[in-house]
């Protein structure tokens, strides 16, 4: 072998080494390096709002898409029935009850009349400032709804880099003294993607950790013309049997229908192209696959009767009962869209696992590896073996409690609720009124069997006086659990402009007013005379009759309507 054959072959072998030692380095740093996170949390929307789930009319090929890509946990539940508490358990891992947030943050007036506080306490731990102290960057662009006005926080208290929100203070999406502006809130997806999508270019280099929260669907919904000009010529039919008894409340109504579902659509549909931006940003970068994507909604859709909603209240739950401001499951469980290229199954639908809001700040930072202080005692739990495909039941119960009384609501069970295994129960502060429903066998909650199941019925009440006894003292609930009704939720002052949920009516005047024959009994078809929700109606009628005999009297209308 010559000199230079000799030198040849140690040059090949030194190239060998070097590349072989680049490519361990390369995929030791692969390994080490931590997820992004990105959750998209949107504000309103139903449990089957999009194409993928089974709406028959909105257009929304980019979540189609993404739900292709992602697993569906379709028993995914936000810890509250509104947006501020709902939020809270996402951002501490706490049941919002624990930090006195009963409900959504209005004005000081209304939050002491809630015993609540101005805003979230920012000492508390949150997913946020503990990713930040790890070495995260942390965004937070859209709603926040976690306390604004005279004193509160900006949502950098809460260790977050960057943030242009709205409903808080601190830099704005739009300027709180600016001059009304046509059809903003239709165009505030597009802003607030603006925002995210710079945030991502910005971060691309190092890890990062953002919400993107936006502000529709809620209502009141201000579509551009481009956007309805998607759904010219929808035609809803009140007898779509896509819908079933949802729709039949609108029977009658079709012009209405057509205006409200054209409304909604557009605005879903928008918000839907917004999101593919954000998804085509990710690609773009190069970041998708070390991108943990989440999506979800805060609550259930709202409902037609509230004032403001009268275009936004046509949100679809599905086949689960009621809509937002109930713990019925048409106000709790929302979607739970997970995508994480190869590690998180790709078009899997989990139609078992129970997994809740308040497992969010667990799950994240275990991925992440960053370990909880020992303080934080989360009420949710890690489970990241459930996203990474294992199937198995939760370790703790979830847990609810809504105390107030709604106008023009008519979902309201007793004022604590409990899910564990295939258990959910639904219980008052002193025990009565317990009902209980099989999930996976009942999932629109149409058969009570707490009569069949007492010791079930035992067991789950106390887990849930002993939960809710674990909670910090609220005047709120000492009226509750003392009268045992809900409480009247205090009015804002009406805004110039804006209009206000209903007042709930007398019952003895509702009663007069259903009873066309003057007979002094109510009929079903009496009873369900405008009624909002026929499905709910032919629930609820059997129910207040409680000699059995096919009719309501006054009595009875109106004593079970107030329980």
């Amino acid at each position: 072998m010559t000199p230079f054959t000799l030198r040849m072959r140690r040059h090949w072998w030194l190239a060998m080494t070097v590349l072989v030692t680049t490519i361990c380095l390369v995929s030791a740093f692969a390994a080490e390096k931590k997820p992004n996170v990105i959750f998209i949390l949107t504000d309103d929307q139903g449990w089957a709002d999009a194409k993928f789930a089974g709406h028959p009319y909105v257009k929304t090929p980019n979540l189609d898409r993404f739900a292709s890509q992602s697993t569906w946990f379709k028993q995914f539940y936000v810890a509250a029935t509104v947006c501020s508490p709902s939020r809270c358990a996402f951002m501490t891992s706490h049941y919002p009850a624990r930090h006195l947030v009963h409900g959504h943050f209005a004005t000081h007036e209304q939050n002491a009349a809630r015993s609540m506080p101005d805003w979230l306490d920012p000492k508390v731990p949150t997913i946020t400032r503990l990713l930040q102290q790890a070495g995260y960057t942390t965004g937070h662009f859209g709603k926040w709804h976690l306390g604004g006005g005279d004193g509160a926080p900006e949502p950098g208290a809460y260790g977050i880099n960057k943030h242009v929100t709205i409903v808080s203070n601190g830099p704005q999406l739009r300027e709180k003294n600016a001059k009304p502006e046509p059809h903003w809130w239709g165009k505030s997806t597009g802003i607030i993607m603006d925002h995210a999508i710079e945030f991502l270019r910005e971060n691309k280099e190092k890890p990062f950790y953002l919400n993107v929260w936006t502000l529709l669907p809620h209502a009141t919904l201000d579509p551009t013309p481009e956007q309805l000009a998607v759904y010219d010529g929808l035609e809803p039919r009140a007898d779509d049997p896509a819908f079933g008894p949802w729709m039949k409340k609108y029977a009658g109504t079709a012009k209405d229908l057509k205006s409200q579902m054209r409304v909604f659509c557009a605005s879903l549909t928008d918000l839907d192209t917004q999101v593919g931006r954000l998804l085509a940003a990710l690609d773009e970068l190069g970041l998708a696959d070390n991108t943990i994507v989440f999506y979800s909604s805060d609550n259930g859709p709202e409902d037609y009767n509230i004032g403001n909603a009268a275009n936004a209240g046509v949100g679809n739950t599905g086949p689960l009962r009621a809509r937002k401001r109930s713990m019925y499951e048409g106000g709790v469980r929302t979607f739970g869209l997970l995508r994480w290229p190869g590690r998180v199954a790709a078009g899997r639908v989990d139609d078992t696992s129970v997994i809740g809001a308040v497992d969010w700040l667990p799950t994240v930072c275990k991925q992440a590896g960053v370990a909880l202080p020992a303080d934080l005692r989360p009420d949710g739990e890690d489970v990241s073996d459930i996203w990474l495909g294992k199937s198995r039941p939760r370790h703790k119960p979830l847990h609810w409690e809504w105390l107030f009384r709604v106008w023009g609501d008519d979902y309201t069970p007793p004022m604590l609720a409990v899910r564990d295994g295939p258990w959910k129960l639904f219980v008052n502060h002193d025990g009565s009124g317990a009902q209980l429903y099989n999930i996976p066998k009942d999932i629109g909650e149409e058969r009570n069997v707490a009569a069949g199941h007492p010791d079930v019925a035992k067991d789950l009440t106390a887990k849930a006086l002993a939960w809710q006894k674990s909670l910090p003292p609220s005047k709120a609930r000492e009226t509750a659990a003392a009268t045992g009704k809900p409480v009247d939720t205090p009015r804002q002052p009406k805004a110039k402009g804006k209009s206000q949920g209903k007042a709930a009516p007398d019952r003895t005047t509702m009663f007069k007013g259903k009873d066309t024959n003057k007979d002094g009994k109510l009929t079903l078809e009496e009873y369900l005379h405008k009624f909002p929700d026929e499905a709910e109606g032919r629930r609820r009628f059997p129910t207040f009759d409680t000699n059995k005999d096919g009719v309501l009297s006054e009595e009875e209308f109106v004593t079970m309507g107030k329980r």
